[in-house]
């Protein structure tokens, strides 16, 4: 009941927001912006936003055509509105983006520690970053910009994002389409209660377009969006041992991604606890549809998942217990994930993309879900109900090998320290669930299903304390059925209930 009272703030604080001080509207006309595609109007629509915040705040509209921007700061109780039809467009010339030095990020539009402010409309901010981004990348030839990366792409901080919200409380961004960032799409950093409703996404036009990233916040309600993104769609991050993220909704949304749609990390060194989500959609997504990892140092605890139908994603299912830094004392536990039907299919599930993901992880055949903790991080307290996935089968053990075998199983390297992603390990030694370094693990109503000729088991798990099926079927080619299907080593309180 607690938890439930919590979330029901969350939709009251985040609703609340929506109703901003002052309800005058002020036309960005008025103040001189020319809606020609081509004026640069970024003094004009700051000086603009300047006024109405000073003066009680309200609504600066933007209608009837494209106006063209640097880096604008919203103010306290004001709320950007973009009418269908109009919109705001980001300067071709990198120079006009700011790199703020208390967010340490380039935006095209800043909200640094305000209060009571929004973007609203059915028009569209689109900062153009792939052009941006490209002539950055011409400004590094010529010495004018270092290129941290050497990879002749700036580093994400330096790209603008098209929202940027810095230590803000009362956010409401609703109905705007957001389309093609320089780098990441909208970043919420250290904010406090946040609504996005309603948003459309379009950022596959470059390098690490994100969907949606949450980092450090608390009383987020994210529902009734749609995301196509280059790189993770719901990304929950820590960037401070101290930071919070708690009380998370997410709800009614879809999204497709040449990375992760429900991604945890990677940047994970504070808490997060008490999320929720519910009825979600990933489809054509190249790596997991839900991957939660800690491997910074971070407590991840407290997480359910009800809902997810994914869709010609590589992965449906990936938690990761891991230690990329150096005297960490985190938990993953308490994760609830159920009512998940998933299809795996055998090719890329993001080709054609503009911006696809990575070839480099081969030779491997299709991957299993994975619980996977280290030796001395152990995944707790993990259920999973009422879930159904299809996998396509044809593991070829000449192409990839990993067998089942005690010896062959303990010698799966542990790989603490690396970026955490299901196909690190290439090959894995079952085609439905990889368990391994868990406690209380629970599937019930589980249903396996490989459409072809696989020569490794459904499940293995390897060092698990507490491991309990209940009513899991696995349905198997006529091929295999002679093949045992559920390998355990180093299992203790195992239970098998038809």
């Amino acid at each position: 009941m607690k938890k439930a009272l919590k979330l029901a703030a969350v939709l009251l604080f985040a609703c609340a927001s929506a109703f901003q001080a002052g309800a005058k509207d002020w036309l960005a006309t008025d103040f001189g912006a020319k809606a020609d595609g081509e004026t640069l109007n970024t003094a004009i629509l700051q000086a603009a936003i300047d006024h109405i915040s000073a003066n009680g705040g309200g609504r600066l509209v933007l209608k009837g055509g494209d106006f063209v921007s640097g880096t604008i700061y919203l103010k306290s109780d004001v709320t950007l509105h973009i009418e269908s039809g109009a919109r705001l467009l980001g300067s071709l010339n990198p120079w006009d983006y700011v790199r703020d030095p208390d967010a340490g990020w380039t935006s095209f539009v800043f909200a640094i520690k305000q209060k009571n402010i929004g973007i609203t409309g059915a028009g569209e901010i689109n900062c153009r970053g792939f052009l941006v981004a490209t002539k950055g990348v011409d400004y590094c030839h010529l010495g004018l910009i270092k290129d941290d990366l050497k990879l002749d792409r700036l580093q994400e901080g330096k790209r603008p994002e098209n929202l940027h919200f810095f230590k803000c409380e009362g956010i409401t961004i609703k109905d705007i389409t957001l389309r093609d960032p320089a780098s990441w799409n909208q970043q919420y950093d250290k904010c406090r209660n946040i609504l996005v409703d309603g948003v459309k996404v379009d950022a596959k036009s470059y390098w690490n377009n994100d969907g949606i990233d949450i980092v450090d916040c608390s009383d987020v309600v994210i529902r009734n969006c749609d995301f196509d993104a280059a790189d993770d769609v719901y990304c929950f991050k820590s960037h401070s041992k101290d930071g919070v993220s708690e009380n998370i909704l997410v709800e009614n949304c879809r999204g497709r991604s040449s990375a992760n749609g429900i991604k945890f990390g990677t940047y994970t060194l504070g808490k997060f606890k008490h999320f929720r989500f519910k009825n979600i959609t990933i489809y054509d997504t190249y790596r997991s549809a839900i991957t939660i990892a800690s491997v910074d140092g971070a407590s991840i605890e407290d997480v359910e998942i009800d809902g997810v139908r994914s869709i010609n994603t590589g992965n449906p299912i990936f938690l990761r217990f891991g230690s990329r830094r150096e005297g960490a004392a985190p938990c993953l536990k308490d994760i609830v994930i159920k009512n998940v039907y998933a299809e795996v299919p055998f090719d890329k599930p993001d080709a054609g993309y503009m911006y696809e993901g990575p070839v480099e992880d081969l030779p491997r055949n299709v991957c299993a879900s994975g619980i996977q903790g280290s030796p001395n991080l152990r995944i707790q307290n993990v259920r999973l109900e009422n879930i159904e996935i299809i996998y396509p089968g044809k593991a070829d053990k000449n192409y990839a090998y990993r067998g089942s075998s005690k010896a062959e199983l303990e010698a799966i390297p542990e790989l603490e320290k690396s970026y955490p992603e299901f196909s690190n390990w290439k090959e894995l030694p079952a085609w439905g669930f990889y368990i391994r370094h868990a406690d209380g693990i629970v599937m019930q109503n589980v249903k396996l299903t490989v459409a072809d000729v696989d020569y490794r088991p459904a499940i293995v798990a390897d060092d698990v304390n507490g491991l309990t099926l209940k009513g899991v079927k696995i349905v198997q080619n006529s091929a295999d059925k002679k093949k045992k299907q559920i390998v355990t080593n180093n299992v203790k309180k195992f239970k098998n209930k038809k």
